[in-house]
């Protein structure tokens, strides 16, 4: 299980609001959020309500100004990231609706036009474990949670123009 406590202002200041699941829709119970506190799991916040909008990858800590970060202090959704024991396996397609070239991913990768030779990756099917996939190689830039499931186009699910340029597992002890 997971516990993160968000906060309105800096610092742990003002009203909070505990969390323990995904939330959907934060605005409910906070006007803005500056501030929180991981006291066990991994998440997944997000800047726009329903899951949608720039990603951020919060572990167990405390983040006392979201703006240090590089973070909004808009964020209006939360996804508890499940513990996942066993192994990672991830096919990834270059073209929208599994087309064009595709690479089987089990381990972490720090370059997918480098390493695959394939210019641009716009679809992917996650078989096993949870991942990341970055904009930038070397696991920089705005990025995306990839939970199991089927994904048929990254454009359709908010981002058009991002190029995901590496991928990495989600193992942390969360």
């Amino acid at each position: 299980m997971g516990k993160i406590i968000f906060y309105e202002d800096r610092n742990f200041q003002g009203r909070s609001y505990e969390c323990m699941s995904d939330c959907s829709d934060m605005s409910t119970y906070l006007s803005k959020c500056n501030s929180c506190r991981v006291e066990s799991g991994c998440f997944m916040v997000y800047d726009r309500p329903n899951y949608m909008g720039n990603q951020y990858f919060l572990r167990r800590g405390e983040y006392s100004d979201y703006n240090t970060l590089g973070m909004s202090d808009s964020i209006r959704s939360c996804r508890l990231i499940p513990q996942h024991r066993g192994s990672y396996r991830m096919r990834i397609y270059e073209r929208e609706n599994f087309q064009g070239m595709s690479h089987e991913l089990m381990e972490d990768c720090d370059n997918i036009q480098d390493h695959y030779r394939m210019p641009d990756c716009q679809s992917c099917n996650v078989m096993d474990g949870h991942w990341l996939m970055y904009e930038q190689p070397n696991f920089r830039g705005r990025m995306m949670y990839m939970r199991p499931g089927e994904y048929r186009s990254m454009r359709d699910m908010g981002y058009s123009g991002m190029k995901l340029s590496s991928a990495r597992r989600i193992m942390d002890s969360c």
